[in-house]
């Protein structure tokens, strides 16, 4: 395809694919899109193996990696050990939590004996750096940061690798101020995505966003937030994008590592069976809806939600918790587990192969492509 977002990352078809699995990574890579890797809560010395690992099954085929360093958060300076980390937490936010789970016949006994590894996988400015020179010692094609300006190391790193570097964003304004730090790809999130997301629909944010940065120079745009298919792919691009960015779509493809309860659940959802929470980072994400998610958001008992990295010290244990006993077949963790996904999901409706995803994206908008063409042809 002729968009620029193919000649910048050297893709056959502007489709990208953010997964926390390396098997879709190389699996949309291969079809003609662009896996990139959801890095968040890895060591470095985890992020080295899993790219080792795409490295050698990729074929030479561009891929890239996603990292969140907020712009704001608990302990940004890292000067805080894990354990006093740990201690900012207020008791009644975990008993608050606790106490969904006994509800449910959950064991809590030492559920938060141990603070999660990896500040619930927010990076602080140290461990941030460390990761970025292992990403970079990679022939990685395109790095992201997720909530925020990107920091100005990773800016750095791009320009001297001639790595684009991309920014998500959910409101105009963060996309002019995105663009005029440097970032070179605007990941325009509406409300509808999965995960981290703002209030605007992507039918509004696109189009704005388009417009509002239109003075700048090479910096592109992938629309995002409940895209799932290839007609929704062409109408984003008619908006303004010049291709997507993708999530949801790949939790329930046959190579993905999610759960399979959680599978189960997001392809028997509906598109209205989500709710956006700060319940679960501190910052607002959307994720599918179950009595976890109600506990949270309906109950008048419910503590107000921490900053981020501090709500998730508190959610983590527990959903870990709850997913393992899911897992196992106990039927009140079945009921609670919850998992990111997107409005989109309501149209998620079997398990096939990425690459077959990849191909469906194709065709279908390549069907869209011919409708909208057979509204203007001459009769």
């Amino acid at each position: 395809m002729k968009s620029p977002i193919c000649e910048q990352l050297g893709i056959e078809f502007p489709l990208v694919a953010f997964t926390h699995c390396r098997d879709v990574v190389v699996a949309v890579s291969k079809a003609g899109g662009m896996g990139v890797l959801g890095a968040a809560g890895y060591s470095a010395e985890q992020l080295e193996i899993e790219l080792a690992w795409i490295d050698a099954h990729i074929e030479g085929k561009p891929y890239g990696v996603d990292l969140i360093v907020p712009t704001t958060m608990a302990n940004k300076d890292e000067r805080l050990s894990p354990q006093e980390v740990q201690d900012l937490v207020p008791e009644a936010h975990k008993s608050f939590a606790a106490g969904i789970l006994a509800q449910h016949k959950i064991d809590t006994a030492d559920l938060y004996a141990q603070p999660p590894a990896g500040g619930g996988g927010f990076l602080g400015e140290g461990r941030a750096a460390n990761i970025l020179d292992v990403a970079f010692a990679h022939p990685i094609r395109m790095i992201v940061n997720a909530l925020g300006v990107p920091p100005a190391y990773m800016l750095e790193l791009g320009k001297a690798h001639g790595v684009p570097v991309g920014a998500l964003v959910g409101a105009k304004q963060h996309a002019v101020k995105q663009a005029e730090a440097g970032v070179d790809i605007l990941i325009v999130s509406g409300t509808e995505a999965g995960g981290h997301c703002g209030e605007v629909s992507t039918m509004v944010l696109v189009p704005e966003v388009a417009e509002a940065v239109a003075g700048f120079d090479d910096v592109s745009i992938l629309a995002a937030g409940g895209i799932v298919t290839g007609r929704q792919m062409a109408a984003a691009m008619a908006m303004g994008a010049h291709g997507v960015w993708t999530g949801s779509v790949w939790l329930t493809t046959t190579e993905a590592e999610t759960l399979p309860i959680i599978k189960e659940k997001l392809l028997a959802a509906g598109s209205s069976q989500t709710v956006r929470s700060k319940s679960r980072t501190g910052k607002y994400s959307r994720q599918v809806r179950s009595p976890w998610t109600d506990a949270w958001e309906g109950s008048e008992d419910a503590p107000d939600p921490l900053p981020m990295p501090l709500q998730s010290l508190v959610s983590e244990p527990a959903l870990g918790r709850v997913n393992k006993l899911a897992e196992s077949g106990h039927e009140g963790a079945r009921q609670l587990a919850t998992y990111w996904v997107g409005q989109g999901v309501g149209m998620m409706t079997q398990s096939i192969s990425a690459r077959q995803v990849v191909y469906d994206f194709m065709e279908d908008f390549l069907a869209a492509n011919e409708r909208l063409q057979g509204f203007v042809d001459e009769a």
